[in-house]
């Protein structure tokens, strides 16, 4: 399973390209009300969380490839999402989603490795961690986009993202 994340994380740009452009002539060619849209994208935050963003939206490959995802212009990538309906639900649906990011904490090496590929703990550093017991879980908030950098950057496996 650790082998498939860290492959599917590694072409997510690809997935995200694909799933977008789908999603985009999908809608133009079909004429599709963009309440469907955001239907479906209430329904994948129900179950998987705010994964829509970062894995199928066309305005977020055009953002991510505009502004990155790290660096000096990582909270602007956070700033298109704020006009987007499907972001709002999905990102509220993060706490509540079956799916999440779960750590074990008796195999976890305290490393870091997590909170250094988590964008969501660049942005605020104080106030996220992945591993560290006190601190609030990126995973839960509003602005994390299950992109899954964490779980396939764990050396042991000790991030998940299951039931």
């Amino acid at each position: 399973m650790r082998k498939t994340i860290k492959l599917i994380v590694s072409i997510r740009i690809i997935i995200l390209a694909v799933l977008g452009a789908l999603t985009y002539l999908t809608t133009a060619y079909f004429n599709i009300s963009l309440w469907y849209i955001l239907l479906f994208g209430i329904g994948t935050g129900v179950i998987f969380g705010k994964v829509f963003c970062r894995w199928m939206c066309p305005i977020g490959f055009v953002m991510e490839l505009m502004f990155g995802k790290s660096g000096q212009f990582a909270s602007m990538y956070q700033y298109h999402k704020m006009g987007c309906p499907i972001a709002w639900v999905s990102g509220w649906l993060n706490k509540f989603s079956v799916f999440k990011i779960k750590l074990n904490e008796n195999t976890c090496l305290d490393c870091g490795i997590c909170d250094k590929k988590c964008y969501i703990v660049a942005m605020e550093p104080a106030k996220y961690s992945l591993y560290k017991p006190a601190m609030t879980k990126p995973g839960e908030s509003y602005t994390c986009s299950k992109c899954l950098e964490c779980v396939a950057s764990c050396p042991n496996g000790s991030l998940t993202y299951k039931l």
